[in-house]
Parts: structure tokens; sequence; C-alpha cells
């Protein structure tokens, strides 16, 4: 008898060991293994060759097989803050065994039901709780990877340097700790970028530099813009622009207007590029503090008038 296996298997490519047999017999399904015509991704569920070696499906393979929530590295994956890839994580409650199947690695906690969220009807650890597990056990990732993942997640707002915070907290001994609250807390800060870090540490907390504040909303002609860093009594305002999306003609256009729209309220903006603020910090500290000057003479002599 001849089996159409993408009817039997359906249109997600994959199915389990339970709808399989409920149409053929136990050797029809392993003849098809055998021949390669099926793929057995985790006890009890297959897929299509075709569609075997997708890491989503193997994602949820893993999920159904071991009744886990995606965690780790593959947590980040699935919000969008790393790529996917490597073997699957998942957590499991504290009394399950932490022995995995091929291709996936389980982690066990106490605390598990507080922490899950649902990305495409897959159980996944919260954005924080998976930047957190994966700073401690990267996986193949590169610490900067990591950073680059918490740093995300705050822009996009997925979750806040607060809830990072907290999540850290449940960490003492958390490999890095250290540096991770230290990244935290620059981004309670207004960082968003590790541009927007390197610029804070090294050029506006410089020696000698004024007290600034990070994220400073203002509302133009109907539109509200937020500047990188903003001296509030001299109306200057500093962006810190990043090579990549910057260096666009589109972007450096809308540059143009957003600094005219701002000089309309009497700020004026100061930007440094990249190459600027990484290799010439002592000089743009040194333009930042003579513009700040002159503009704290320039309002001083206002107010006399």
């Amino acid at each position: 008898m001849t089996h159409d296996l993408a009817a039997l298997v359906g249109p997600d490519g994959w199915t389990t060991w339970e709808a399989l047999t409920a149409r053929v017999d136990r050797g029809t399904v392993a003849r098809f293994v055998a021949d390669g015509r099926l793929a057995r991704l985790q006890p009890g569920v297959y897929a299509l060759p075709a569609v075997a070696s997708e890491w989503r499906l193997r994602v949820e393979a893993a999920v159904r097989s071991c009744r886990g929530v995606v965690s780790h590295r593959s947590a980040l994956a699935l919000w969008e803050l790393g790529p996917p890839g490597g073997p699957v994580h998942l957590t499991v409650g504290h009394t399950r065994s932490g022995r995995g199947t091929p291709g996936v690695v389980l982690h066990r906690t106490r605390a598990l039901d507080d922490s899950v969220r649902r990305v495409e009807g897959l159980p996944v650890s919260c954005p924080e709780r998976a930047v957190v597990d994966a700073w401690g056990s990267p996986a193949g990732l590169s610490r900067a990877d990591v950073r680059a993942a918490a740093i995300d997640a705050v822009r996009r707002r997925l979750c806040g340097p607060r809830e990072l915070l907290a999540e850290t907290g449940r960490r003492p001994c958390l490999p890095g700790r250290a540096a991770l609250v230290d990244l935290v807390r620059l981004l309670a800060e207004g960082c968003r970028s590790e541009l927007e870090i390197w610029g804070c540490l090294a050029v506006l907390r410089g020696p000698g530099m004024p007290p600034f504040t990070q994220q400073r909303r203002i509302e133009v002609a109907g539109e509200v813009f937020v500047l990188d860093a903003a001296y509030e009594e001299v109306r200057l305002a500093v962006e810190m622009d990043g090579a990549a999306w910057h260096g666009s003609r589109a972007q450096r256009e809308r540059d143009i207007r957003r600094d005219a729209l701002l000089a309309t309220v009497g700020w004026q903006t100061l930007r440094f590029g990249f190459r600027r603020l990484t290799t010439e910090p002592v000089a743009c500290r040194r333009e930042i503090r003579a513009v700040h000057e002159a503009r704290r003479r320039l309002f001083g002599a206002d107010r006399v008038r």
C-alpha cells in the first residue's frame, strides 16, 4: 500500500507517534524512518526530512517531547534578541530530571511558572530571565552577544531595567554578575546602545564635564524627540550617531530636520559619530565643554537684560 506521507504528517511538517499510529501500524512507521522518508526529531515526534533541520521545528519538537519551557539562548532567539542555532535549551521544574534528549539541554529551576510567556504558541522564558540565564550560560554566544540582547530588550521595551535588575538579584552566584549589574544600571540611566554607553562613560562623565540628563523628551510642533543627552540649563543637546544607522542619506536628512526644529525652541545640537567618540574622546569632551560654557555665558547675558 502506498501512503501519502505529506498527508499523514500534515501541513506543519511534523506529527506525533500517537497521530501516526492512529492511521498506520507501528511497523510502517518504523519502515518510514529506516528508509529515510521520515525523521525522528525527538521521542514521539516525527517530521518530513525536508523540514527536519529547521531550528524552529526542532524547538517545537523539543517542547512537545520534554514538556519544558524554552529558555536561555533558545528563548533569546524566539524573542528575536539573538541568533537561532545550537541545541534547544529548555527549563523544567526542579522535581524533574535534568537529563535531556539528543539536541536538547535541560535546566531545572524552583521558580518556573512566574517567568513563562508565550511566543507563537510556545512557552518561553520572559525576556529578562532569558537574558540573565544566557549571561550565566551563554551556550556559544559571546558576552557581547548577550550584552546586545539586554540592550535590545530594554530598547524594544520587552522588559525594563527594573525587571532585569530584579532577575539578577535572584542569582547571587551568577557568573559575571557585577558586570551585568553595571550594564543594567547604565540602561536604567537612559543608555540604549553600546555607543551611548561608551559615550556616557568615556565622554559625558569624563573629567570636568557638566551634569546632563539622558533620554530627555522634547515636543516641537507636535513631534516628540528624545535627546541622547541634554544640558537643560543651556538648552544644549548631544547626539551620538551610530555608523550604520546615521550613515544613510535618508537618516542624515531626518537628523538635519530634527536639529532645525529643535533650534526653533532654542536648542543647539552637537552630533558625534562613532569614529570620533571612540577614537577622540578627549577632543569630544573639550568641544562639549566649550559650547556649554559659551551658551552658559549667553544665557547669563540674557538674564541680565
